[in-house]
C-alpha cells in the first residue's frame, strides 16, 4: 500500500496518524520531493477522473496563471500536475485494488472494513 502525498500537510498528517493508530503498515510517496511520474498519473485519472485530483482550495490553485485555471481540461491539467504536483488533492492511498482521494475517518473506515 502507497500513501501519496506532501509531509506537512494537514490532511496528510491525519491520514497517517490513522493508518498508524489503525496498524495498517504503508509505503510513503512524497510527490514534492520525488515527483509523480506520468504513467502513475495517467493511471489515477483513467481510474478517478483528473477533476477530482486537482485541488482547487490550495495556494498553488491561487498561484496558477488564471489563463491556465479558466481553460484546463484533461491534458493541461496533466502537466500542471507533473510540473507542480503539490497541486494534487492529499493524500492519495493507493491500496492496489483501489485509489482513493482525500481524508475522512468515515472514508478509512469503510476502506479497511471488510
Amino acid at each position: 500500500m502507497i500513501l501519496y502525498g506532501i509531509p506537512n500537510c494537514d490532511t496528510m498528517k491525519k491520514a497517517r496518524a490513522w493508518l498508524d493508530e489503525h496498524g495498517i503498515g504503508y509505503d510513503f510517496h512524497d510527490y514534492k520531493k520525488v515527483g509523480l511520474d506520468e504513467a502513475t498519473l495517467r493511471g489515477w485519472i483513467a481510474e478517478l477522473g483528473w477533476e477530482q485530483l486537482i485541488n482547487k482550495r490550495g495556494q498553488m490553485w491561487r498561484k496558477l496563471d488564471p489563463a491556465v485555471r479558466d481553460n484546463l481540461d484533461e491534458a493541461r491539467a496533466i502537466r500542471v500536475m507533473l510540473e507542480t504536483p503539490s497541486i494534487i488533492r492529499r493524500p492519495v492511498l493507493d491500496t492496489g485494488a483501489a485509489r482513493h482521494v482525500g481524508f475522512s475517518d468515515a472514508q478509512y473506515q469503510a476502506i479497511f472494513t471488510p
